[in-house]
């Protein structure tokens, strides 16, 4: 049920991308910044009972709609469906790719300064067209990640539970584990959180980016040599072997309001440029593609074999 119900939300997610109206992600958002504002203080305490409190009561949603219709195969088989629909975001991001390498091949560079934005967070005004193009292909694989493979980790682990719980950490990460002066105490568990649920997920993302990128050895090279000079724990590996994939450089200087952040470099190619905005999507897809065969298999073969010995 569970298996079938990760492939049935990810060919949603393939095929109609996420919800255009009433999308339960963004109504999760709205209540994040209702509860934020009633229970924010400046210390770590409060970040993480505001972090417990919205993770959990997500996860047990998850929890109760999964139990409720173990019973009923094909109800908890939909269950299962919507809630990885809903959680996944590969078509969305492919979409925002697509509109990127459209605009800088027009060379509507204030367009694609616009766009941008809604996959990071550093300042766009002074970012030319190689810099967007860096920007967005570090973007695509970072949320390869966080978008795709995670959710579908998670919810092969632990169900609808996983799903629903895992995009609530993501979600809070994204939201308040920043460090401003405002948030770094309080959302410090929120960013911890979503670190460790995305250990293994970016691992795995990682190692399918080398399998499937057509440059298993630089990629792995990349990984094992420059993922530590990421700040991220997750973000480096995936971005590392992305680059070795790509047999491209990413990383460097970025500035986020105003502060200049160093992340390294990243592979030993040259510096990307627009017409690698297309690759990387191809190779996210193929990874996302590849992660829903490396969740779904085990679950697979596990059903297989018990259904031998009977």
């Amino acid at each position: 049920m569970r298996a079938a119900g990760l492939v049935l939300g990810y060919l949603a997610d393939q095929v109609f991308g996420d919800p255009r109206r009433w999308h339960p992600v963004s109504g999760f958002g709205k209540v994040a910044r209702s509860v934020e504002r009633k229970m924010y203080a400046d210390n770590r305490s409060a970040g993480v009972a505001f972090t417990m409190v919205l993770v959990g009561s997500t996860g047990l949603l998850g929890w109760t709609a999964d139990r409720v219709t173990r019973s009923r195969p094909l109800l908890n088989t939909a269950v299962v469906a919507v809630a990885t629909w809903v959680v996944l975001g590969g078509r969305s991001l492919g979409a925002e790719a697509g509109a990127l390498d459209d605009q800088l091949s027009r060379g509507d560079l204030a367009a694609a300064r616009v766009q941008v934005t809604h996959l990071v967070g550093r300042d766009p005004s002074q970012l030319d067209a190689d810099d967007i193009a860096r920007a967005t292909i570090e973007s695509v694989a970072e949320n390869t990640s966080d978008a795709v493979v995670a959710p579908l980790v998670w919810g092969a682990v632990l169900g609808p539970a996983g799903l629903l719980g895992y995009r609530a950490a993501n979600t809070l990460d994204a939201r308040v584990g920043h460090r401003t002066p405002r948030l770094e105490r309080f959302g410090w568990a929120s960013a911890r959180f979503d670190d460790v649920l995305n250990l293994v997920p970016a691992r795995l993302t990682a190692l399918l980016a080398a399998a499937l990128g057509g440059r298993p050895v630089a990629a792995l090279r990349a990984w094992r040599r420059d993922a530590h000079k990421h700040p991220s724990p997750n973000a480096g590996p995936v971005e590392a072997a992305f680059a070795g994939a790509l047999g491209i450089r990413l990383g460097g200087a970025n500035v986020y309001h105003g502060v200049v952040e160093d992340r390294g470099t990243l592979g030993d190619g040259p510096a990307p440029v627009p017409a690698d905005i297309a690759r990387t999507a191809r190779l996210a897809a193929r990874v996302g593609a590849g992660a829903l065969v490396s969740t779904v298999a085990p679950a697979v073969a596990v059903r297989v074999a018990v259904r031998r010995r009977r």
